[in-house]
């Protein structure tokens, strides 16, 4: 063999090396550096997390109504105050931290805890199973008996029966809206229904005669009606009870567990019976 076809011969068996080793580089390539390699996985906002993300802020952010009294609503010194104020302040006082109150209109309270404005809601929300699926729920720390209320001078209303053709007012977003036009309205017939953004508004409605009737629970309109003199009054049996419980996004174990464990605790120990007493003059009701 020539010496340049000893060089050709040579040059064409490298190049063939090469294009193997290329192939196979092409058929699987090398993994990337992992540039996580060696740390903790980031952290989320788990349930393991929200318990110990709200002791680290110090503060637990409520969200209420603040005009529901005498469940929440803001005292002469613009303070917060009220049945759900102090259950509110007496769990944060078992969690460790501070409380944060933060109002806004019922219809907007279950959005903004979903978007994470609030850490729980403390308003009178009724635990039902429709909102079991976008939320959780403590164990009830009230129940409250609903009523029909009319003016002083009415006789034409006595029972959820006589609704019909009537004009009713209920709070907007509220468990008793839903009652009505789902509940109500099928089983007594075609009534109108008026809703509003606060207890007050729909009471004065009502002793002007612009609505005929509203449903509320007794505990609720007492220091209004008196506040306001309204001439307003219950009516017949209650149309149904509810229990309320402390609110909380779902997926949530750990908080949840430890705002059972306070309330709890505040029933054994009479922090409960001692709030009940001072809201209602009676003790709880279940």
């Amino acid at each position: 063999m020539s010496i340049k076809l000893s060089k050709f011969v040579k040059s064409v068996s490298l190049l063939s090396v090469l294009a193997i080793a290329l192939a196979g580089c092409g058929s699987k390539p090398a993994p990337a550096p992992d540039a996580n390699a060696g740390k903790k996985p980031a952290e989320t906002t788990t349930a393991a997390n929200s318990l110990e993300q709200i002791k680290k802020a110090g503060k637990i952010r409520v969200g209420l109504m603040g005009t529901y009294a005498p469940y929440n609503f803001l005292n002469d010194k613009h303070e917060i105050d009220g049945f759900d104020a102090d259950v509110a302040k007496a769990v944060a006082k078992r969690l460790g931290v501070q409380v944060e109150f933060i109002t806004g209109e019922f219809s907007g309270l279950i959005e903004g805890l979903q978007k994470d404005k609030y850490d729980a809601l403390v308003s009178q929300v009724t635990i039902t199973e429709d909102r079991k699926k976008t939320m959780d729920f403590s164990t009830p720390y009230v129940k409250n008996a609903v009523n029909v209320i009319v003016k002083s001078d009415n006789t034409t209303i006595q029972k959820l029966e006589d609704f019909k053709g009537k004009k009713i007012g209920v709070g907007l977003g509220t468990n008793d809206e839903k009652y009505l036009r789902d509940v109500a309205m099928p089983k007594v017939g075609t009534f109108e229904i008026a809703t509003y953004n606060d207890v007050i508004t729909s009471l004065k409605d009502l002793n002007v005669g612009r609505i005929d009737a509203t449903i509320n629970n007794v505990f609720a309109i007492k220091p209004l009606i008196e506040k306001n003199q309204f001439k307003v009054k219950a009516v017949g049996d209650p149309i149904k009870e509810d229990f309320a419980g402390v609110a909380i996004r779902k997926n949530n174990p750990e908080l949840l567990d430890a705002i059972n464990k306070a309330l709890a605790e505040m029933k054994t120990d009479g922090t409960f019976k001692e709030i009940f007493q001072k809201w209602f003059g009676v003790d709880p009701n279940f």
